[in-house]
């Protein structure tokens, strides 16, 4: 039965979801990498698509940006899809030399100021972990296909434009983060509440340190070595 946000129905979308936040991205991995494409969502166009990748049926979907988008998105392939396990694929501000633009991080923790896991289960934790799992299998697959993953803490903001006072490096240096995005904390709330599997993995698109950037059709089209990634480990989930 379809939600507010999705009009699939039950059975359209595999027990893996590929969750981008660019809902072309989306589309770009379907097309690039997915046989057999059916498209199961297009409300607020939010794409969603399933198809097989070496022969195994996976699904990709953009999140939107921000927390409270992805929280609606996974909470509802969650509880409504009977999904198992979302894996965020998303771009990301480094905060570190050790990150550079077109680096692959993946997330082993994520801090954040938000108060959305407080608001929506009462956890009071500013840190939250991913699926042990699933990030063993993505270390696992990165190294056969011999791409370098970094992996570290990651933070997870609400607020893309910042004047408060506390710098990045403040941020970087007291909870001692990689790069900044803007999901993760959320998705891995709503998965330890309802007892799912999730993980994040990254790719650098512009550096706080360096002031590199990628172009949004860059980050659209180029970030292919953590989608191979995630698919690869996908299938084994």
């Amino acid at each position: 039965m379809a939600t507010p946000h999705i009009n699939a129905k039950k059975g359209d979308i595999a027990k893996v979801v590929l969750m981008p936040g660019d809902p072309l991205r989306a589309k770009f991995i379907a097309d690039t990498f997915l046989e057999d494409v059916v498209q199961f969502n297009d409300v607020r166009n939010m794409f969603g698509y399933t198809g097989t990748y070496k022969g195994k049926k996976i699904s990709v979907m953009g999140s939107g940006m921000g927390m409270p988008s992805i929280g609606i998105y996974s909470y509802e392939l969650y509880t409504e899809y009977d999904v198992e396990a979302i894996i965020r694929i998303g771009s990301a501000g480094s905060y570190s030399e050790k990150a550079n633009v077109y680096d692959v991080v993946l997330a082993d923790s994520v801090y954040s100021e938000s108060s959305f896991a407080q608001v929506a289960f009462n956890y009071d934790e500013d840190v939250l972990k991913p699926s042990l799992e699933l990030n063993n299998l993505l270390k696992e697959k990165a190294s056969a296909l011999g791409y370098p993953v970094i992996e570290g803490r990651i933070h997870s903001s609400d607020v893309f434009y910042r004047d408060s006072g506390k710098t990045w490096e403040n941020i970087r240096d007291e909870h001692d983060v990689l790069c900044v995005e803007m999901e993760s904390f959320a998705l891995f709330a709503n998965a330890n509440k309802l007892d799912k599997k999730a993980a994040c993995i990254l790719t650098i698109s512009d550096s706080f340190v360096t002031q590199e950037v990628t172009s949004a059709e860059e980050r659209q089209v180029s970030f292919t070595k953590m989608m191979e990634i995630a698919l690869d480990a996908a299938i084994e989930v």
